[in-house]
């Protein structure tokens, strides 16, 4: 059904990854996008970045502000967001928490983007599909999910794009789609 060698056009990879999502859940779409080395120069190790998803990722992010409520919580051993956002004059406070924060991917850093002077608005712009992308390290490669295999094919286009253009397409060497548990299907650029 598909050419391991083929490389397919935009919209007719999205249709193949809806067509091949066999799983009886509503599936995650990846993006897998393998970047030029010979444009990324010295970042070779670390490229991230932040990209604003039109149609979100389709999975409702848990968002909390730092503040002294939340400490006590968080001590008292209940973490119930996903991301936590924070105001500079809060580190000192959270430094307390970092062995409890660090290990889950919660302490917030200023490098993601999560470490803010206006936390209520960042926290805003994370809940409405703005996500962070990284390389591996050491690979020249960034993962994500950009949507539910139950979006549309216009939705799914759109947030494409929108991390493609973040991206830069000069810094691009080759785009694969794939659903969870389903094959890549190399795409076009």
């Amino acid at each position: 059904m598909i050419d391991k060698t083929k490389l397919y056009p935009l919209a007719e990879a999205i249709a193949l990854v809806k067509k091949t999502s066999l799983t009886k859940f509503d599936g995650t779409v990846e993006l897998h996008v393998n970047l030029n080395p010979m444009s990324l120069g010295d970042a070779k190790g670390d490229y991230r970045g932040t990209v604003s998803l039109p149609h979100g990722t389709g999975k409702e992010v848990r968002v909390a502000i730092a503040d002294d409520a939340l400490l006590s919580k968080i001590e008292s051993g209940t973490i119930d967001f996903d991301v936590l956002v924070a105001h500079p004059s809060m580190m000192p406070k959270l430094a307390k928490l970092a062995k409890t924060l660090g290990p889950k991917g919660l302490m917030p850093n200023p490098k993601n983007g999560t470490v803010s002077p206006d936390p209520e608005k960042r926290a805003k712009e994370l809940a409405h599909g703005q996500v962070n992308f990284k390389a591996e390290p050491g690979n020249p490669i960034i993962h994500m999910g950009i949507g539910k295999v139950s979006f549309d094919e216009k939705k799914l286009t759109e947030n494409i794009q929108a991390i493609l253009t973040s991206i830069g397409m000069t810094k691009i060497s080759r785009v694969t789609l794939a659903s969870t548990m389903g094959p890549g299907i190399k795409v076009a650029l």
